[in-house]
């Protein structure tokens, strides 16, 4: 007896495969030198393969996590569409500042309100299965490194795969070109491989 066989033609195949990846900056500042940074990673993630949406925080202005306000009036409509990015996508780049040795206020509250539960959704949707990488950017000497520290521990304990490798970038205000590149070739190199690295990683677990 013959079995039929379903054949996929191999564009469909290769499109099936192509790895989603949110990048965003845990900054609201125009000028951002974290949100240059991740677009930089994003860049090496496209180059790679994946597609890539990047989001800016500041579109989605989100009130301090309150869950009498939930109670009332439900997710906000800008935590519905974050958190809907989030679902939709496999792999995470985040460039996250570092304030007072810690993440920023803006990506922590953003987090807080993805990771709420909706009535019949597997707990942590937004999150659990997802792959990461961090990344930061800050005029100090540290680069932001302390904050990332915390920024790995909270996505870890939400289920998020957070690869090992990561940048920490010092002297951010002078570490960019005008056109967003970064001055250091190499920088621009290793830094682009943060997204590359998480392409990789997708394109194998896919």
């Amino acid at each position: 007896m013959q079995l039929n066989r379903l054949i996929i033609p191999t564009q469909t195949r290769i499109m099936a495969a192509t790895p989603k990846i949110l990048a965003f900056a845990g900054s609201t500042r125009i000028d951002s030198y974290n949100k240059k940074l991740v677009k930089v990673a994003a860049t090496g993630a496209k180059a790679a393969g994946a597609e890539v949406t990047y989001i800016d925080l500041r579109d989605l202005p989100l009130p301090l996590f309150d869950e009498d306000l939930e109670a009332q009036e439900g997710l906000p409509s800008n935590a519905r569409t974050f958190k809907d990015l989030l679902i939709s996508h496999q792999g995470l780049l985040i460039a996250s500042p570092e304030y007072n040795s810690s993440l920023t206020a803006v990506l922590k509250n953003a987090i807080d309100w993805a990771s709420r539960p909706a009535p019949n959704e597997a707990p942590l949707a937004a999150f659990a299965g997802k792959v990461a990488t961090i990344m930061s950017a800050s005029p100090g000497g540290f680069g932001g490194l302390r904050g990332l520290v915390h920024l790995r521990s909270i996505l870890g304990n939400i289920k998020v795969l957070v690869l090992p490798d990561q940048i920490a970038l010092s002297k951010a205000y002078e570490a960019f070109n005008p056109d967003g590149t970064l001055v250091d070739h190499k920088q621009q190199e290793s830094v682009e491989q943060l997204g590359a690295g998480l392409t990789k990683i997708l394109l194998k677990l896919n």
